[in-house]
């Protein structure tokens, strides 16, 4: 059944100054080939336009509705849906789920630029400061359908034992030579000219039995290497949704409860609305900044300056800031316990000891001298290489200190990069100046308050589909639906071109 609603009606039922006239209105302007080259041009074209079938979706997200059947039911009753299909039949909640997974998996990345180049025009988004923040989201998979590389490993190695002792007792047994348990499962499959027998009461042959253990062996060796290729660099992953990683999440931290599968959501905001998205397996967020800008830049978003939590503090991407000449306003992991009593009373800290750069040497509150014992390369995850200096003390064996300094046996040593020190020192100033206190209180406003919008007040704490390239199209339909409320929003309370919330001098 096709409903349309008289215009002259519409005006009256629905305010010009609705969220749904503003989306519609965005909607229209945008350039939806990449939409439309999703649909097979062969096939029978779509009973709903595509256009319109987006429209439908983001307004969905805008009221919080992520159910397809629900988004269906909207269609058929919610007066805003139907003047929004403009007389085009209300799609079946399997057209709404195969739009959302299939077509604008193809185009969403694409059109949420759009959207956001669309708010720069406006002069919403100005390309000036950055706020980054994380959080995790749990995917749509079984909690128990984990599997864990250490364990993994463990099994595979047990394998390869059990079968590098079968192999020449199997050989020996049948008169066969055989260096490769498959090889040699060739050979016994060779030997056979009866039928396998199989259920109670049934007697199976000695061949048959070593080659059903063989075939057991090899199926596991197959597994166990399929599932190395999906770790991907990773420490687990879930069977239902092999891209979604075993991670803690935040709400969980408190409670001490298992891990769960999720993914780790990455949003770059600026005037309060979101302008970047990436969905990354990784559980730490400091290898998931650089990811991010790099995306932002694909699509023309040079910012000036980017503040980011304690979390992403890292040298490498201290170097990056460093080589793209931008400055960055990151929190030192050790800021606030820096404070405490307890932190600067501590004499095993290598922050507490005196430094000499003269002499390249630390002496710690013991009187302690610590020199130089060699310089040594640190690898991280992403194969970023630091320098490091190791230290070590001429003697501790007479220190009254020892045991609240160091558990080692042996003499106190410390190891650091001088590199990371000297950045840290540096990003420790920006943050503590004028400037650096203003962005750090935004972030905490815009870019957390983005997160704790999406999943407190639009209840969005798990995903739908399953797979990176669908889940991340999910979070981009809810990135815009969250910028076009924050527009309509801002137009309302009339705050339009504000990017920053300054101090409360009161």
């Amino acid at each position: 059944m096709q409903l349309k609603i008289d215009e002259s009606f519409a005006e009256k039922v629905i305010p010009a100054n609705d969220s749904v006239r503003l989306l519609d209105k965005i909607v229209e302007e945008m350039d939806l080939r990449a939409l439309m080259r999703a649909y097979d041009s062969h096939g029978r074209p779509p009973a709903t336009p595509p256009r319109t079938m987006l429209k439908i979706i983001l307004y969905a997200g805008m009221e919080h509705i992520y159910s397809s059947r629900r988004i269906k039911s909207c269609c058929e009753r919610d007066i805003n849906y139907i003047w929004l299909l403009d007389g085009s039949p209300a799609p079946s909640h399997f057209e709404i789920a195969r739009f959302r997974s299939k077509r604008l998996s193809e185009c969403a990345e694409e059109i949420f630029y759009q959207l956001v180049e669309k708010l720069h025009g406006m002069g919403e988004i100005k390309y000036e400061h950055l706020f980054v923040d994380g959080t995790k989201i749990e995917a749509n998979a079984n909690k128990y359908s984990f599997v864990w590389k250490k364990s993994t490993n463990k099994y595979e190695a047990r394998l390869d034992e059990k079968t590098e002792k079968l192999l020449p007792v199997l050989c020996e047994k049948h008169g066969v030579i055989a260096a490769e348990p498959s090889t040699l499962l060739e050979q016994l499959e060779a030997k056979v000219d009866f039928n396998f027998v199989h259920g109670r009461g049934k007697r199976k042959t000695d061949l048959q039995r070593d080659i059903e253990q063989l075939r057991e062996l090899l199926a596991r060796k197959e597994k166990y290497r399929q599932y190395n290729e999906t770790f991907r660099g990773r420490n687990s992953f879930s069977k239902t949704d092999p891209d979604a990683t075993f991670m803690h999440m935040k709400e969980d931290h408190m409670r001490n409860s298992q891990l769960k599968p999720g993914y780790n959501v990455q949003f770059g905001v600026e005037g309060e609305y979101i302008t970047g998205v990436v969905v990354s397996s990784e559980r730490s967020d400091q290898l998931t900044l650089i990811p991010l800008l790099e995306e932002m830049q694909c699509h023309g978003m040079e910012y000036k300056d980017v503040t980011a939590d304690a979390g992403y503090e890292s040298e490498e991407n201290y170097c990056w800031f460093e080589s793209a000449q931008k400055p960055c306003y990151i929190k030192p992991q050790n800021y606030e316990r820096s404070k405490t009593k307890k932190y600067k009373s501590n004499m095993a800290l290598w922050e507490n000891m005196a430094y000499d750069a003269e002499k390249d040497e630390y002496t710690c509150q013991a009187g302690q001298k610590l020199r130089v014992k060699y310089v040594g390369k640190r690898k991280s995850k992403s194969g970023f290489e630091s320098e490091i200096t190791y230290y070590e003390c001429d003697n501790c064996s007479a220190c009254s200190f020892k045991k609240t300094c160091t558990r080692a046996k042996g003499n106190r040593q410390i190891h650091v990069s001088k590199r990371f020190i000297e950045q840290r020192a540096a990003s420790l100033k920006r943050i503590t100046s004028e400037q650096g206190i203003l962005l750090r209180m935004n972030r905490s406003i815009q870019s957390e308050g983005a997160f704790g919008v999406v999943k407190q007040n639009y209840g969005f704490r798990q995903f739908l589909l399953r797979g990176q390239k669908k889940v991340t199209t999910e979070i981009l339909l809810l990135a815009m639906a969250y910028d076009i409320n924050k527009l309509h929003a801002k137009i309302q309370q009339d705050r339009t071109g504000t990017q920053l919330f300054e101090k409360d001098t009161a």
